[in-house]
């Protein structure tokens, strides 16, 4: 029998005409091909206060960021679009990775991460795609037990990388991503057996 596992989209942007943002859709493309039932998210949709210990002891967990959690606990994998904003990965991103990861009443800890697969792409105007930020957000995912895929894509030049309707004009990178989306749904269709 085939497990059809939950895949999490998202980018680490909220800009409207973010690059990242049309990666994660040919991302989501690919891994629905690949058979996996696949969730893209806009952050966009879940604004969340810059963390702070104080206001969450004050006010509690953000409604934005118990929903998110939500979608985190129930996906078996996620799928993350990281743009690099000074060599590493972005605001938006880290915020809610650092409120996801708080442990609430009746989690168990990192319960969002710990164990679970997460495949990185990203896309920059840069020459180098991103990549110095995929390297940086593959540490910090590490660092909460998070099995990061060994494959990753960085594309770069990404102002001209994308076609009027969102795919990627670069037919070898449009091959990448769909074997990459392949793997990676084989992989979290092993773990969640």
């Amino acid at each position: 029998m085939t497990v059809q596992p939950d895949i999490l989209v998202f980018a680490g942007s909220a800009r409207e005409g973010s690059f990242n943002k049309k990666l994660a859709r040919v991302a989501t493309e690919a891994l629905v091909k690949a058979g996996a039932a696949a969730t893209l998210v806009d952050l966009r949709d879940f604004p969340m206060p810059l963390f702070d210990e104080d206001l969450e002891k004050a006010q509690g967990e953000p409604a934005t960021a118990t929903a998110f959690k939500t979608l985190m606990k129930q996906a078996d994998g996620f799928v993350i679009a990281s743009p690099e904003h000074n060599s590493t990965y972005s605001a938006l991103l880290k915020n809610t990775i650092d409120w996801a990861s708080r442990k609430r009443e009746g989690e168990t800890a990192l319960q969002c991460f710990a164990g679970k697969p997460a495949m990185l792409v990203s896309a920059s105007p840069g020459q180098l795609g991103g990549l110095r930020g995929l390297l940086a957000l593959r540490a910090l995912l590490g660092n909460l037990r998070v099995l990061v895929s060994p494959d990753q894509l960085a594309v770069s030049s990404a102002h001209t990388a994308f076609r009027e309707d969102g795919s990627l004009a670069d037919q070898k990178q449009a091959e990448t991503v769909a074997n990459m989306a392949a793997s990676f749904v084989a992989l979290v269709g092993k773990i969640k057996k």
